[in-house]
């Protein structure tokens, strides 16, 4: 069948077609959508038999209260590097404390072809949005709307703040489609039925500047920020991104280096991780999640479905509670946030959240255990070729932490032990094979697991908190690379994001949360040698599916799944795994 999106090159971190594929890419024929039908996309509408982007993802639970919205930019375009800057003052009409306070982004790219690119906000050089966008449609606007739960950063939204959307969108010959952006903050006034919750005092951006990200890789490895911070530190949090670019994109499909060059394959194993030091000192570790973007690896596999979190990313959050004696001591300190074997590159950064004790001005503490250790993998290989260069064999890369982080800190109110107990688990299973009909497999099988548990003591009285997160992923990736220079390619793949949250007071559970949201999604095409480079074919077989589900103790609960075939949205259905009618 035709075609459905405008095309940029692709981005495969399969060697051969680095090589001599990604780069030359420059256009491909892309068909009409189904209809004319309306573009608009926002959560909860959606355009059955349309190649519209579409997702599953819940809106932010609101408040009752009416909220007062604060625009920061409105239909911004973006067809250029240059950051585009904007002034922030604080709602007049809801002064705070707020019940909720929500970003909300409405992009659409014009139809023609473009990249798929990297879209951040940031607020006082705080990353307030980080995502990327849609491949356009070839005759018709696509939009779509993306929403965070932002609350935790109310301190930042007190001041008026400069700041600046990120989202570079090169114009060229071949490269046409115009994106635009509108971004705006949602205040929802506390009232009796909607108390404010505890957020953080200081909200402080890790890179300090109006640059943006930090590029990590093998000649900057460490993304660093120094302060000098308050002596009345009571609680310590950090949010990290960590976005693979470049040959590391897809970076679940690299190869130990000695296998690299002859896979043409990204080098340095499929294991990356998020490493934290403070001081030097590691302080904490974060998995990596394997994002796929709208122009990855097949961009028929996400239209209209994009991959999971791919037009909004949700950071990492690492309990430094331990250390909040040593950072009140009134020196400076160096905050370390580095990606274990990045070489080429990690977008990465980061937001400090400090929760301070209103009744001192200095606290006193100490950390008392600290058993985390870098990053140890193991890699086996049994991969070979023979003297004509088929053969094949399985890598098994697996790392594994089991580590406990423990300090306490003298308060106005006593006392707080707080203990930080770890399990990270990463198993990376990857079959290869060239064969002798000049095809290159790659089947993958990704688990990637982070169980955490934080007591919290104060004289008898103790609280828990704990949180599992696993980023299940599979995948099946077939080229067969032909004498006239084509490439057939078969992709299946499925990626998942579950995570699980319990809270207890005294041993008794207090609250319940647990998510899960699935992507799966197949396709055959074709790469088409022509004029000196390649041109993407037609698409068949095309299916996808995202199931969305979330609930909680207090009886929320959500449940969406959408259904596409031949790149159009074929079903939605609502609520099915939900026992009661009571929804998001």
């Amino acid at each position: 069948m035709t075609t459905q999106r405008g095309f940029s090159p692709m981005r495969s971190a399969r060697g051969l077609m680095l090589a001599g594929l990604a780069a030359a890419v420059a256009t491909a024929a892309f068909g009409q959508t189904a209809d004319n039908s309306s573009n608009s996309n926002s959560s909860g509408q959606y355009q059955i038999g349309t190649s519209l982007e579409a997702t599953a993802d819940p809106p932010v639970p609101r408040p009752n209260t009416k909220p007062c919205v604060v625009t920061l930019l409105s239909n911004q375009a973006f067809a250029d590097f240059n950051n585009k800057p904007f002034n922030y003052a604080p709602p007049s009409d809801c002064p705070g404390p707020w019940a909720k306070v929500v970003f909300e982004g409405d992009f659409s790219i014009q139809a023609g072809v473009q990249y798929d690119r990297t879209a951040e906000v940031f607020l006082g050089d705080a990353d307030i949005y980080f995502g990327t966008t849609a491949e356009p449609l070839q005759s018709e606007t696509d939009t779509w709307h993306v929403e965070r739960d932002v609350t935790d950063y109310s301190a930042l939204f007190t001041s008026p703040q400069t700041g600046f959307a990120s989202l570079g969108n090169l114009i060229e010959p071949g490269l046409n489609s115009i994106i635009y952006g509108t971004f705006t903050l949602e205040f929802y006034p506390a009232n009796f039925l909607n108390p404010a919750p505890q957020t953080a005092d200081a909200v402080l951006a890790i890179p300090d500047n109006s640059n943006g990200t930090f590029a990590i890789d093998s000649s900057n490895p460490v993304l660093s920020q120094t302060f000098t911070l308050p002596t009345n530190v009571e609680g310590a949090y950090l949010d990290i991104y960590a976005q693979s670019q470049n040959e590391e994109e897809q970076w679940f499909l690299c190869v130990p280096t000695s296998l690299a060059s002859a896979l043409g394959d990204c080098q340095n194993t499929a294991f990356r991780e998020v490493e934290v030091t403070i001081d030097g000192t590691p302080a904490g570790v974060a998995p990596v999640y394997p994002w796929i973007y709208t122009g990855g690896i097949d961009p028929y596999l996400w239209i209209p479905i994009p991959g999971v979190q791919t037009l909004e990313f949700k950071p990492y959050r690492v309990d430094l509670t331990p250390f909040a004696a040593d950072l009140s001591n009134g020196a400076e300190h160096t905050i370390g946030v580095s990606v274990y074997n990045a070489y080429e590159y990690f977008s990465t950064d980061a937001v400090l959240l400090l929760f301070l004790d209103h009744g001192s001005k200095t606290v006193t503490g100490a950390v008392t255990e600290n058993d985390l250790a870098p990053p140890n993998p193991t890699v086996v290989n049994t991969v070979s070729f023979n003297s004509s260069g088929v053969g094949g064999g399985t890598i098994t890369t697996t790392n594994a932490h089991n580590y406990t982080i423990a300090g306490y800190v003298n308060t106005s109110h006593g006392r707080v032990t707080t203990i930080v107990n770890g399990i990270l688990n990463f198993s990376n299973v990857t079959y290869v094979a060239l064969t002798a009909a000049n095809a290159e497999i790659q089947n993958e099988v990704q688990s990637s697991t982070a169980d955490q548990k934080t007591t919290t003591q104060q004289g008898p009285f103790f609280t828990t908190h704990e949180s599992h997160f696993s980023y299940p992923f599979k995948i099946n990736l077939t080229d067969t690379f032909l004498a006239n220079g084509d490439v057939p390619q078969v992709t299946s793949i499925d990626q998942q994001y579950e995570s699980d949250e319990m809270s207890t007071l005294g041993g008794f559970p207090i609250f319940h949360a647990s998510t899960s949201n699935e992507v799966t999604t197949q396709d055959s095409t074709e790469f088409l040698f022509e004029n000196g480079g390649y041109v993407l074919g037609p698409s068949s077989g095309q299916s996808s599916q995202q199931t969305y589900k979330a609930s909680d103790s207090v009886g929320s609960c959500y449940s969406r799944t959408l259904t596409a075939a031949n790149l159009l949205l074929t079903g939605v259905e609502n609520q099915k795994d939900c026992p009661h009618p009571f929804g998001w």
